[in-house]
């Protein structure tokens, strides 16, 4: 038997954000669902769900154009999503007040939040016809269920500030956090439609969220200031500054303008992910930085680690969802590189949980290098985000192809999406 070990897709305009399914599936083929959203300087952007045509179709082979995924569904979108993610696994069980049973939830970022509902499983218009080809689409549907914005803290017009991205609790899954370029974040019970709190978090624009995995209480977000920040919503007065990139060296005299010298400049924080199976570690990167820091919430401060492998800067990270997670990181340099942490991460201290304050620094903590990466895959050209699926079984083709159990990667490269087997 031959194993399949890439699948690829030609997206109609070029792709920005991505996210793998997170739900489980009724059988597994219907787990190699993406969701995209195109990235087109103008007010005619799309999001679309992504799925395999049939078994029979999923055959290894580089040489053909035959694109292993199709468009299920896709919807107009305006600006372009900053941010697209499907609903996190818990969801599936959470009691909803108004949601179709079987229906799955995205969200997407941009001017404001927008809550969709996918559905796999209307009636197909066409199948009443005798002879008509069956549309690979049919029944598939995607419409939106709100748009939240809000009342900016920090700005007069009515309408919300662009967001930039956002962060969906796995435990709450009616929470969502997104951050804005208005310097707020604001947490939304998207059930009820309802902002519950907006604080405003950082000095510069807010460039991305995270929950601490595990809790409903705890966030962090990076932003342009180039500060990592936790926040409590049980103790909203003060936050947490768990990290502050040094000022960049060689500084220009500051000009004239109070404004533009009222702060130095810094160099600003683009993404933050925590590992998963250890929330104490969280990855982060800096704009136009080709390193990642790697930071223990029970030493704040300074970076435990750094991975030193990319040659130009990074524009996605991703943490797997097996035992011992992977960190995937990918950039410019058409590089996407997997890193193994777990012989680094372990057993540095003792654990917190998620229900606890955060801890007072550790001075004794010393920076890690880290410059071999597990694995590496050279993409077609600059790889600008990714995307991990959850673990999806094994299937076998009825062309003699099959796939191994496990976790996948997809990588965008412009108007190209490649899903690898890790």
């Amino acid at each position: 038997m031959t194993q399949t070990t890439l699948l690829q897709y030609e997206a109609p305009w070029p792709v920005h954000s991505l996210d793998w399914c997170k739900s489980s599936a009724p059988r597994p083929r219907s787990a190699f669902r993406l969701g995209i959203a195109s990235f087109v300087e103008n007010y005619q952007n799309h999001i679309a769900v992504v799925g395999l045509q049939d078994e029979r179709v999923l055959v290894e082979d580089d040489f053909t154009d035959y694109p292993d995924f199709v468009t299920l569904c896709e919807t107009y979108h305006g600006y372009p999503a900053t941010s697209l993610q499907w609903q996190p696994a818990s969801a599936m069980g959470h009691p909803w007040s108004q949601k179709s049973p079987n229906a799955e939830l995205l969200a997407t970022t941009g001017d404001a939040l927008r809550v969709w509902e996918y559905s796999s499983d209307g009636p197909s218009a066409t199948s009443s016809y005798v002879g008509r080809q069956p549309n690979a689409s049919a029944g598939h549907s995607l419409t939106m269920k709100t748009a939240l914005s809000g009342q900016s803290k920090v700005q007069s017009q009515s309408t919300g500030a662009p967001l930039t991205n956002f962060s969906w609790n796995e435990k709450a899954p009616n929470l969502i956090v997104t951050s804005s370029i208005d310097t707020t974040c604001t947490v939304w019970n998207i059930d009820t439609s309802t902002a519950m709190t907006q604080l405003i978090a950082h000095d510069r624009e807010v460039y991305d969220v995270a929950w601490l995995p595990g809790s409903t209480d705890i966030f962090v977000s990076v932003g342009a200031d180039g500060s990592l920040r936790a926040f409590d919503l049980r103790s909203l007065e003060h936050s947490t500054i768990l990290y502050e990139t040094p000022a960049p060296k060689n500084l220009p005299p500051p000009s004239a303008s109070p404004s533009a010298s009222a702060r130095p400049p810094t160099s600003p924080l683009l993404r933050i992910a925590f590992n998963p199976s250890d929330s104490n570690y969280m990855s982060t990167f800096h704009m136009d930085g080709s390193d990642v820091q790697i930071l223990d919430m029970r030493s704040p401060g300074q970076p435990v680690m750094e991975l030193r492998g990319h040659h130009a800067p990074i524009n996605a990270l991703g943490w797997g969802s097996a035992e011992h997670p992977l960190l995937a990181t990918a950039g410019d340099d058409c590089q996407l590189l997997l890193w193994d942490l777990a012989n680094y991460t372990q057993g540095a201290a003792s654990p917190r949980s998620a229900g606890s304050r955060l801890n007072s620094p550790r001075p004794d903590a010393k920076k890690k290098i880290v410059t071999e990466p597990f694995m590496a895959y050279t993409g077609p050209s600059h790889i600008t985000n990714l995307a991990w699926s959850p673990p999806i079984q094994g299937m076998s083709m009825n062309t003699g192809h099959m796939t191994l159990a496990g976790e996948w990667l997809a990588i965008a490269s412009g108007k190209t999406i490649k899903a690898l087997k890790v």
